[in-house]
């Protein structure tokens, strides 16, 4: 996650190390790769209803809690019809 400088301002989807997934504007990060996220919301997903979502507003986000850290297609994102969506939640990444 050296390279985030493209990243910056845009919708972006985060995976955590705990299984949380987290969508929010970047707005900045530092060396540590700790980001800062706008807007941001948790999508708390479940095999028995539709994807729920947390809103979380301005948020600070540990770089080494960070899995996966990746560009959010909004027009993609938002055809998506989220309370249909079942699954289980995603399980914590173990080290």
């Amino acid at each position: 996650m050296s390279s985030l400088q493209g990243y910056v301002d845009q919708r972006v989807f985060l995976v955590l190390t705990d299984g949380r997934s987290i969508v929010g504007t970047l707005r900045g990060y530092d060396q540590k790769s700790n980001v800062v996220l706008s807007e941001s919301v948790e999508r708390i997903y479940s095999a028995d209803a539709g994807v729920d979502e947390a809103q979380l507003g301005l948020y600070l986000v540990k770089g080494d809690t960070i899995a996966l850290l990746g560009e959010l297609d909004e027009a993609m994102d938002k055809a998506v019809p989220l309370d249909s969506i079942r699954a289980d939640p995603i399980a914590p990444v173990h080290w």
